[in-house]
């Protein structure tokens, strides 16, 4: 019990918990990323991967709830901190001295409210569907024409009906204030990264002087990565460096001009 009141009463707690819950966190985007990649390939293996997610049940909500646990730890903590910091000096510096603060350490409250915005937005178009239910939401039906194996293990059969969250991407992405929004998004939780990331090796004891520069640049070249990989998926949809396989409703739906009905 003790240990817990530490954890959430004390300021070296409460960054504890920051650094503890930015790891999931950095893990989930990290996996989801790697899951969203397949979208260059066949069909069958996000729609394969989808099913088999969607197939876990209570585990998977159980996931859930654990990672909205984990935002909700993050966003507390990193609300009290700040008012802990307001409070100390409630009057503002004379001079802003900012030098020795990176850009991305400055903006840090503001790209978390922006992600978080993202995020729920993002669950309301891609999960729940309610943007635009009719075209984003994985309604339409898709059999397997190959089976789906995880860890070498087939999990999803050849000639299994799943839903199609492969042609919900292409649709959702085909549009452009949407592709926009997500790019702009995934950007600013790139940049959100960069210093999250950095902080945590600091708070969890793993960053030293002799490797404060190096761990930075790793940070810097990974969060780059990162966003060049979700800028992948909108930018080759939009462009047309990317087609729907054939026979998926996406490519029936995008090769079907919109009527425009006055």
């Amino acid at each position: 019990m003790n240990l817990l009141g530490n954890l959430f009463c004390s300021s070296i707690g409460r960054k504890l918990l920051m650094a503890v819950t930015g790891v999931v966190l950095i893990a989930f985007v990290t996996g989801h990323l790697a899951g969203n990649l397949q979208i260059f390939e066949s069909p069958d293996k996000i729609n394969g991967y989808a099913h088999f997610l969607q197939s876990l049940g209570p585990t998977l909500w159980a996931v859930r709830l654990f990672l909205l646990a984990c935002v909700a730890i993050h966003i507390w903590a990193a609300v009290v901190l700040t008012l802990e910091s307001w409070q100390a000096r409630p009057d503002p510096y004379e001079f802003r001295h900012t030098i020795q603060a990176t850009l991305s350490s400055r903006t840090m409250r503001w790209t978390g409210v922006i992600v978080l915005a993202f995020i729920l937005y993002h669950l309301a178009q891609f999960t729940v569907g309610w943007v635009h239910p009719g075209e984003f939401k994985s309604a339409h039906e898709y059999v397997m024409r190959d089976d789906f194996h995880l860890f070498g293990f087939p999990v999803v059969t050849k000639g299994q009906t799943v839903a199609d969250v492969y042609s919900m991407v292409f649709l959702g992405f085909s549009h452009p204030l949407v592709s926009l929004f997500y790019i702009v998004a995934v950007g600013l939780l790139s940049f959100h990264l960069v210093h999250g990331a950095d902080s945590l090796f600091q708070t969890l004891g793993w960053r030293t002087e002799r490797w404060a520069g190096l761990l930075r640049r790793l940070v810097v070249l990974c969060c780059l990565l990162y966003f060049l990989g979700n800028l992948a998926i909108p930018g080759a949809i939009l462009t047309g460096l990317a087609k729907p396989a054939a026979g998926t409703y996406a490519a029936q739906r995008l090769a079907t001009p919109v009527v425009v009905r006055r």
